[in-house]
């Protein structure tokens, strides 16, 4: 191969003529670099925003906006590109006028189709790690000399009292907490308010069976990774326990036992007013910024039916629920048939009750070992670490592809999955079980992000529902509650001690209606999904997550939640806008999203 038409080459070419047309200002030249649809993708460095635009004319107006406001230069290449099935790819990096960059290309023939352009850090306020870790120990002999714990214990007792936190973060679950593990190291001052006592009740809350469904390397917290023999799927009381240990070994202000009552933004003085609850003793603070870490769910979702007030059993929301043990014998009705519904069902049957589930619509099943193999494993598994695939560059490559072309990768994907587990889907089938691989057949990923619902890991439950030992109504709902059964929409009655609604949550923005007012609530919108116009995902198109990790239409009011890779991911650029912000740093926001949907 002549070096003209090497991987490396091409893509150095590529960056060469990129710098120069961005230098030049020239939107037009910059913009034909790309193919007549290309996407570029950029988290914070170029827009302070999480934007992807796709087109000559979309690239042309984002560059045209951006440029001279972030003064991009010192484009290079970060070990070798590569090239497979056409398809030239390499890592890069870049400088700006305020911090620097990482970034991933994509080429075909020479043009490119898919940019991502992340702001790493900020020149001038760089985390204090590696060479810039604090020195820990004051050498020397000095008077009134103050030990380590006692400045800890200092800074607790004046934050939030004497001292104002820059910003508060809402909700002390691993989004929270990974946020303000970030947010200490860029020495933003942040308090985490949290209605239960301790870091990782939260999960410890939750139903005894409950165990993550994805696996270890797909589930590491920013700076601390779990270690190498922590379990493939952890249980919840593990990861709390966890948590509890990452909230005080990363010197997190958290606020336990503490409820945010309300918030309102002072437009005049430009901080919120908070108020909360902390264990008793009623407190006012006053944060330039907000953080609703509420996890990517809203309220739950309870639905309302007729008779509900005249059932004499017990009746909860799967988020309330104990576990199965005071079950046995129980007649028990689960609506529901996603991941809730299934762990609930499955613990249910272990301890003797007699469960039914009852399936509204089609939910997308993906066995767990199935998801390792031909899904996640290429980036998360014991075999990508081996490969030299770290969770930063596992992360990167999952950022890299722009949500329009994701199906793309993934329906292929899940077509090698249906056929790998034809017989298990047959089985399912035979049940009565509806099944759906999502609207395009993209699967369990796209649904997640499209609509945060309607799918299920299989981690033993489904051989149930298969061979019959857990009940199956599919097709119906639930018309009426009686004193001592269910009323399904086809007439059918059943018998039931327990009600359990595995019925989801709302929107995130549900939390803003109750913590600060409806009409900010509908202000910023619906949170998650990106108008992919499929089931639960209405359109149009917006292109990423709605108001996740990115400036709302509500001054100073974030969003941060997700799963634990995306909170440990998206964590690190929301934790940069706000210590821009905090510095004084000029962070004009491009394309900011327009609100389509209230909830």
């Amino acid at each position: 191969m002549s070096n003209a038409k090497t991987p490396n080459h091409q893509v150095e070419h590529w960056l060469r003529e990129w710098e120069r047309t961005l230098s030049g200002d020239d939107p037009t030249a910059a913009a034909e670099l790309f193919e007549q649809n290309g996407y570029w993708r950029d988290l914070v460095s170029f827009t302070w925003n999480i934007k992807t635009v796709e087109g000559h004319a979309a690239l042309r107006d984002m560059i045209g906006a951006t440029v001279a406001n972030t003064k991009p230069f010192d484009w290079n290449l970060a070990g070798d590109a590569r090239e497979e099935n056409g398809v030239v790819e390499a890592w890069i990096t870049f400088q700006t006028a305020v911090g620097r960059g990482h970034g991933h290309l994509r080429l075909r023939e020479g043009k490119a189709w898919t940019l991502l352009t992340t702001l790493k850090e900020l020149r001038d306020y760089p985390e204090q790690r590696n060479a810039l870790r604090p020195k820990g120990a004051r050498h020397g002999v000095f008077k009134n000399r103050k030990s380590w714990l006692e400045e800890r214990r200092e800074e607790e007792a004046e934050l939030g009292y004497s001292r104002q936190p820059y910003c508060v973060i809402i909700g002390g679950g691993q989004g929270g907490i990974g946020l303000a593990a970030r947010l200490r190291q860029l020495n933003v001052p942040t308090i985490v308010v949290e209605k239960n006592p301790r870091p990782g009740d939260s999960w410890r809350n939750r139903y005894k069976s409950l165990c993550l469904h994805d696996p270890v390397w797909y589930d590491h917290m920013p700076y601390l990774p779990f270690p190498d023999h922590w379990p493939v799927f952890s249980p919840k009381d593990k990861i709390g326990d966890w948590l509890e240990m990452y909230t005080r070994i990363m010197e997190i202000n958290y606020w336990g036992s503490t409820e945010c009552t309300s918030a309102r933004f002072d437009e005049e003085k430009q901080e919120w007013l908070v108020e909360v609850n902390r264990d008793g003793e009623r407190v006012t603070l006053r944060p330039q910024q907000l953080v609703l870490a509420t996890g990517m769910s809203g309220m739950p979702n309870v639905p309302e039916i007729p008779g509900m007030e005249d059932f004499q059993g017990e009746q909860h929301h799967s988020s309330k629920h104990p576990g199965g043990e005071a079950y046995a014998g129980k007649k028990c009705v689960v609506l529901g048939a996603n991941n809730s519904a299934h762990d609930i069902c499955a613990a249910l049957w272990e301890h003797g009750a007699d469960v039914t589930m009852v399936q509204r619509s089609s939910t997308h099943v993906i066995k767990s070992e199935t998801l390792m193999d031909l899904v996640l494993g290429p980036l998360y598994s014991e075999e990508a670490v081996n490969n030299g695939i770290t969770t930063e560059m596992a992360d990167m490559t999952f950022a890299s592809i722009p949500y329009k072309v994701m199906p793309q990768f993934h329906v292929p994907v899940y077509e090698q999955v249906a056929e790998k587990d034809a017989d298990f889907y047959c089985r399912l089938r035979d049940a009565g079980f509806m099944l759906d691989f999502g609207d395009d057949g993209s699967g369990l990923f796209m649904k997640y992000l499209r609509r945060g619902s309607g799918y299920y890991i299989d981690v033993g439950a489904c051989e149930l529902v298969a061979n019959g030992d857990i009940k199956l109504r599919s097709g119906v709902g639930i018309e009426r509650i009686n004193a001592h059964s269910v009323t399904l929409t086809d007439g059918s009655e059943l018998p039931a001690d327990l009600i359990v609604y595995a019925t989801g949550y709302g929107s995130m923005n549900g939390w803003a209606a109750r913590i600060i007012s409806q009409e900010v609530a509908d202000k910023v919108g619906k949170c998650w999904g990106m108008g992919s116009d499929t089931t639960k995902d209405p359109g149009p198109w917006e292109g990423e997550l709605r108001n996740m990790w990115k400036p709302t239409r509500q001054q100073a009011l974030w969003f941060h939640g997700g799963n634990l890779h995306q909170s440990r991911f998206y964590s690190q650029f929301l934790a940069l806008q706000l210590k821009a912000r905090m510095e004084g740093l000029d962070t004009p926001v491009y394309g900011q999203q327009e609100v389509h949907h209230l909830a």
